[in-house]
């Protein structure tokens, strides 16, 4: 699968959604946001089970703002709606891989408990 889009209209109703969601967010003048973009990709067509997204912060300015975005890329990971994980920095191949396995292995009603205790 390739990945999609998101803009301030579209991004809560993905993140949300059932499933898995990693968010890119970036920028074309960013050196390290075009050296993650094709690991980002790659990764895509490997995990058609998963949604990939990426966010454009120069064009979509307001939604880079309400997610606090500082630092480019920051990869964003949803299950569920959860917010896994949120980290700016280009990751290498293996560490994207190996956190995808490690949120798929997560057991999401331990991760709502847990989200429920802190509430």
């Amino acid at each position: 699968m390739a990945t999609v889009n998101l803009t301030n209209e579209t991004f809560e109703p993905t993140v949300t959604a059932p499933g898995t969601v990693l968010v890119d967010l970036w920028a074309a003048w960013c050196g390290p946001c075009r050296m993650f973009g094709p690991i980002f990709e790659q990764s895509s067509e490997k995990h058609p089970d998963l949604t990939f997204a990426k966010v454009d912060t120069e064009a979509e300015q307001e939604l880079a703002g309400r997610l606090g975005i500082m630092s480019i890329p920051t990869l964003m990971v949803f299950r569920d709606g959860i917010l896994l994980y949120a980290q700016p920095g280009a990751l290498p191949e293996a560490s994207l891989e190996e956190l995808i396995g490690k949120v798929t292995e997560l057991d999401m009603d331990d991760v709502r408990r847990q989200v429920e205790a802190r509430a």
